[in-house]
C-alpha cells in the first residue's frame, strides 16, 4: 500500500487521534515558470535543466520519505508511465490537473495581475495513460491522483466560471476514477472586492463550495495557504473529516520551512506540499529529511554545507500565498490572533524535557521546543562538516 493511501485511512477512521501527516514534494513547477522551473544549482548559480529537474525528482522518490510527487503530465509520462518509478516505491505519483491563468508566469507576461480563468492543459486520460484514447487497461499505467487549483477573486464574472469548471472536473474524474485533491489560493487580483478577513473567506469558500458534494467526488485532502493558528483551528473544528493542507509558499529560509509545517500541524492540518523551498535549497534530500523528521518528531544527523549564513537563517521572511511569487496585499484580520504567527523573533525556549537516559523526550516538547532542538542538531552539523573540510 502507497503511504499516502495508509495515512489517508488512518486519518478518516479516526480524525482527532490519528498521527499520521501528508508531506509532499511538489515539482510541478514547469506548469508556470517555464524556462526557470527547475531553479539554480546551489554550487554552479547555472539554472538547471528540465533533465536535471527530474533527476531530483527520481532521488526524492527513491529516498520515499515524501508521500506525494507532484509532477507536470509530461513529467508524470517519463517517470510514471514509461520508467516507472513508483511501481515499488511508497510514493505515490500525483499530476497537476489544471493550470489556471494565475499560475501561467511567463517572463515579460501579465496574466497573474489579472483575475484568475479557469483552464486545463492536460486531460484526465493523459494523465492515467500518456494517450487521449487509451485503452482500459492503459488507464492503470500512470497517474490516479491529480491536483486541481481554485483561485477566487470574490468577483461574480471570474467567480462563476472557476466554481463551474470546478463541477465538471469532479463529475469527470468520477465517471474515470481519478482521485483529487484541491488547492484553494488566495484571491489574485480581487481590486476593491478583497475580503478584510482572507482566512476566513477561505474556510467559509472550502465549507461552502464542498457541502454540495457527495463523498464519491470530494477531494482526499486540501491544499491552502496558511494563515494562522485561529484559521485552521477553524477549519478544523468545522469538519473534523477535511483533511486540511498548507502550501509551501515562495522559497525562504530553513527556518521559514520548520516554523510553518510545526505551526499548521500544531494548529490541525494534516498534510504540507512543499515546491520551491524544497528546490532551492541547498541539498534537496537533507532538506525534506528534516522536513519529514519534524512532521513525525524524529530527528537524523546529516552534514550538509549551507549557503547561507546560521544567523541568516534563523530570520524569518515573508512568503507569499500567491503562486505568482507575490504576497498578498490583502489586509488580514484573523479570528484570534496567534501570539506565535505575529512575532518575528522567538525568544529563546527553555530547555527541551529529557528522558531518564538523557535522551531528548520528543513526545513532551512543545513546537517551539522541536524546531529550537532541529535548529542546534543541524548548526552542530554544520560546524563539524565545516571544520572537517578546513582540516
Amino acid at each position: 500500500m502507497k503511504s499516502l493511501d495508509q495515512k489517508i485511512s488512518n486519518i478518516r477512521s479516526n480524525p482527532s487521534g490519528a498521527k499520521d501527516f501528508i508531506l509532499a514534494d511538489a515539482k510541478d513547477a514547469d506548469m508556470a515558470f517555464g524556462l526557470a522551473s527547475p531553479g539554480k544549482d546551489p554550487l554552479t548559480g547555472k539554472t538547471r535543466s528540465l533533465a536535471d529537474y527530474r533527476d531530483q525528482m527520481r532521488e526524492i522518490v527513491r529516498q520515499g520519505l515524501v508521500d506525494i510527487m507532484l509532477m507536470s503530465a509530461s513529467s508524470s509520462e517519463h517517470l510514471t508511465i514509461r520508467e516507472r518509478l513508483f511501481d515499488d516505491s511508497k510514493v505515490t505519483p500525483a499530476v497537476r490537473a489544471n493550470d489556471t491563468t494565475d499560475i501561467h508566469l511567463l517572463t515579460g507576461g501579465t496574466y497573474a495581475a489579472e483575475p484568475s480563468r479557469p483552464f486545463r492543459t492536460a486531460t484526465i486520460e493523459q494523465i492515467q495513460s500518456g494517450k487521449i484514447n487509451p485503452e482500459p487497461h492503459e488507464c492503470r499505467l500512470g497517474a490516479d491522483l491529480g491536483l486541481y487549483s481554485m483561485t477566487i477573486n470574490n468577483n461574480i464574472a471570474f467567480d462563476y466560471p472557476t466554481l463551474e469548471a470546478y463541477r465538471q472536473f469532479r463529475i469527470e474524474a468520477e465517471q474515470k476514477g481519478f482521485r483529487h485533491f484541491l488547492e484553494v489560493f488566495d484571491p489574485n487580483a480581487c481590486g476593491h472586492a478583497c475580503p478584510t478577513n482572507i482566512g476566513r473567506f477561505l474556510n467559509d469558500l472550502i465549507a461552502r463550495t464542498l457541502a454540495g458534494v457527495p463523498s464519491s467526488g470530494r477531494p482526499l485532502f486540501l491544499k491552502m495557504p496558511f494563515h494562522g493558528r485561529a484559521a485552521m483551528e477553524e477549519l478544523v473544528a468545522y469538519d473534523p473529516y477535511l483533511i486540511p493542507g498548507i502550501l509551501g509558499g515562495s522559497a525562504g529560509t530553513t527556518y521559514d520551512a520548520f516554523r510553518l509545517l510545526e505551526e499548521a500541524r500544531e494548529s490541525g492540518a494534516r498534510a504540507a506540499l512543499f515546491g520551491r523551498k524544497i528546490n532551492t535549497c541547498e541539498h534537496q534530500l537533507t532538506f525534506v529529511k528534516y522536513l519529514r523528521a519534524i512532521a513525525d518528531a524524529q530527528l537524523e544527523k546529516l552534514k550538509i554545507k549551507p549557503t547561507r549564513a546560521l544567523k541568516e537563517d534563523l530570520t524569518a521572511t515573508s512568503t507569499a500565498s500567491a503562486y505568482s511569487g507575490s504576497t498578498s496585499t490583502i489586509k488580514q484580520v484573523p479570528a484570534k490572533p496567534s501570539p506565535v504567527a505575529a512575532r518575528t523573533v522567538i525568544p529563546a525556549p527553555a530547555a527541551p524535557p529529557l528522558k531518564p537516559d538523557g535522551s531528548p523526550d520528543f513526545k513532551k516538547m512543545t513546537a517551539t521546543q522541536k524546531v529550537a532542538y532541529s535548529r542546534s542538531r543541524i548548526a552542530a552539523d554544520l560546524s563539524k562538516s565545516n571544520n572537517h573540510s578546513k582540516s
